[in-house]
């Protein structure tokens, strides 16, 4: 077990951290949970080495001080890793703590699998971890402040896990945890992660940003000495804190701008914090905005407005970036405690000022991250593609013809909005007006864009338009209404080749399904009935296959297959060869009618049932699907050097 004094010294600083979110008659149901978790954890170490009732603790402990979640998200951190060996029925657990408490540490074991790193990008996780934002979200931020005291003792963990676990930490729970409106949890997340990841690049910025630690200082002072004195002028009530640029941030900017550290120029921000009330947030936010650009020239350009249209995280400040003293660039954020303590906590946050503006685009990507749960196939790998581009992608608002605004994701296009509106207006759509002026439907939508659709009742959702819409909904329904327009006409093919058999005095069944389904290399049945009823299968060439039961040899029936892998495939099934020169008698060959193999082609033979050996160039349509199926019938052959002149040809097959 742990030393007591470890434990003593985490429990202490729990509840330092829960003062504010938990009343001291709750503190009782602390102590209850620590003892249960002791008891629990045992001799157990986590991946870092480290007690699993020390981790426990501080797990607990940030979920309280620095996501400010309450009593229930407190326990369950506690108990989160001991309650497969708790001896304590759930029913007993519910009545210490509270019905929620079981439900989330259910969800969490539910999601424990996971941990696997060799699997950490498979559909099936992700669906697994998101699937519990549908039950609580709080077994995601526990999930998340797991990983990241993991990532804080990273030092400790063997070394062969250190690449995986940061590798996943920076992919999939940074994001997360960005989407989810808490920046410190990410930014901290992405600095662990890439100090592994890359270490030397990030050895080298932590140590420019040491030396130049004096030089910075002296620059935030010099900038908001002036800047206070106007604003308390004004009268306002505020706080002025300034923040250095992550690593990650630095890093990554280097690396898009092809830059040197010395040339990143805005390497901190400066914060101000109005404490104003909350009809008056917006005013007041933009008043601090004019004082700090009279006193400092701005850069127009990148003046951000998150406090008109918040992001969909909730995310609320007023960003713009100003020359400094001693010409250097200084970003500043403007901002009230309400859209502080949202940035800083999150959904702690969220839930706290339920109802006011700015807090429904959480709920709307839940509720989008629900929609793609609810609407991919379990195996289907796009899921991840869908689920990682809706984690970190940046936003756009565009505006209906009667002036509501839609929010999209960049990159959206004018069937992405149509889809947007509704499923009907989509489907119908075949282009659009944006501010005015005629667009195709592959148009790519801007920030402010003025969007109107045009529609026609003769318009249908077509394959290629997968191509180039951005949003699941648009991808989906296009799916959806594919899918059904193939099974109304598998349906069709079925009907046809079952009248087909019978006139033919053959049996349908599975057997003849699959043989016809091998035989021109397809997945399922419905393929097979779709292609039928599209005519892209012959029903003769079906006859064909069905009577002889040899693979049918017509360049419309299998895929054309590059020489060099055709020739691959049948030199791995070759032993002897079978050279084809003057004066060969006796042997019964002929010259393949699919591909007309001509003299010093790369060739081979195939053995036939009734037409003896026929010679196909290695590139012919036909070779995969012979090969494959029946690699026992292939024979080598090659061409003598003098040019034959006796080769059976009067009966070409």
């Amino acid at each position: 077990m742990a030393d007591i004094r470890k434990i003593q010294s985490g429990y202490r600083a729990l509840l330092q951290a829960a003062k504010k979110t938990v009343p001291s008659e709750d503190i009782g149901r602390i102590r209850g949970a620590l003892d249960l978790a002791v008891e629990a954890c045992g001799e157990r170490i986590t991946i870092t080495g480290e007690p699993e009732i020390l981790h426990a603790l501080s797990v607990a402990r940030i979920i309280a001080g620095e996501m400010g979640l309450g009593i229930t998200s407190i326990v369950t951190a506690l108990l989160h890793d001991a309650y497969n060996n708790l001896n304590l029925p759930p029913k007993e657990l519910e009545k210490s703590f509270g019905k929620k408490v079981v439900e989330i540490l259910t969800g969490f074991t539910r999601i424990t699998s996971i941990d696997s790193m060799q699997s950490s990008y498979q559909a099936e996780n992700f669906r697994k971890l998101l699937l519990s934002l549908a039950d609580d979200v709080r077994v995601i931020l526990i999930k998340l402040v797991e990983r990241l005291e993991y990532m804080r003792n990273l030092d400790r963990a063997p070394e062969n896990e250190r690449i995986p676990l940061a590798s996943e930490t920076y992919f999939l729970y940074a994001p997360l945890a960005h989407r989810l409106g808490y920046y410190n949890i990410k930014s901290e997340m992405e600095d662990l992660a890439v100090k592994y990841l890359e270490p030397e690049r990030y050895n080298y910025v932590e140590s420019r940003l040491k030396q130049t630690t004096a030089s910075r200082n002296k620059l935030i002072r010099d900038f908001s000495v002036p800047l206070k004195e106007k604003m308390e002028k004004q009268g306002f009530r505020f706080t002025v804190k300034s923040r250095t640029k992550s690593i990650h941030s630095i890093m990554l900017k280097m690396k898009k701008q092809g830059v040197e550290f010395e040339e990143v120029y805005d390497l901190f921000a400066v914060r101000i914090i109005i404490d104003t009330d909350t009809e008056r947030e917006k005013s007041d936010c933009w008043r601090a905005y004019s004082i700090v650009t009279d006193l400092y020239q701005p850069d127009p350009s990148r003046l951000r407005d998150w406090i008109s249209i918040p992001k969909s995280n909730g995310y609320e400040s007023l960003h713009t970036t100003v020359v400094g003293p001693r010409g250097k660039w200084v970003e500043v954020q403007i901002r009230s405690f309400r859209m502080d303590e949202i940035a800083e906590k999150g959904l702690a946050a969220h839930f706290k000022y339920k109802g006011i503006k700015g807090e429904g685009g959480l709920d709307t990507w839940l509720s989008r991250m629900r929609e793609i749960l609810e609407s991919s196939e379990k195996e289907d790998n796009a899921f991840i593609d869908q689920v990682r581009s809706g984690l970190y992608t940046d936003e756009i608002f565009v505006f209906t013809p009667k002036g509501d605004l839609r929010q999209l994701p960049a990159g959206a296009t004018v069937l992405d909005f149509a889809f947007d509106i509704h499923t009907a207006v989509g489907s119908t759509c075949v282009g659009g007006k944006v501010n005015g002026k005629n667009v195709a439907i592959r148009y790519v939508l801007h920030n402010g864009d003025h969007v109107s659709i045009t529609r026609s009742k003769n318009q249908k959702p077509k394959q290629d338009w997968l191509s180039f819409v951005v949003t699941t909904k648009a991808k989906t329904k296009i799916k959806q209404v594919l899918n059904e327009e193939k099974t109304k006409a598998a349906a069709e093919g079925r009907e046809i080749l079952m009248r087909r058999l019978k006139n033919w005095k053959m049996v349908y069944g599975d057997i003849v399904i699959q043989k016809l389904i091998n035989s021109f290399n397809l997945k399922t049945a419905q393929d097979l009935y779709y292609l039928i009823a599209t005519e892209k299968i012959e029903l003769l060439l079906i006859k064909d296959i069905l009577l002889k039961e040899e693979p049918v040899e017509s360049a419309n029936t299998a895929a054309f297959v590059p020489e060099k892998e055709a020739k691959e495939l049948i030199d791995s099934q070759l032993s002897d060869y079978l050279i084809i020169e003057d004066r060969v008698e006796g042997l019964d060959y002929k010259l393949a009618r699919c591909c007309n193999p001509l003299f010093g082609d790369n060739v081979f033979g195939f053995v036939t049932i009734l037409d003896g050996i026929k010679i196909h160039r290695k590139n012919c349509p036909n070779a995969h699907n012979m090969i494959t199926r029946f690699p026992y019938r292939v024979v080598a052959v090659r061409w003598s050097k003098s040019k034959s002149s006796n080769i059976n040809t009067s009966g070409r097959a």
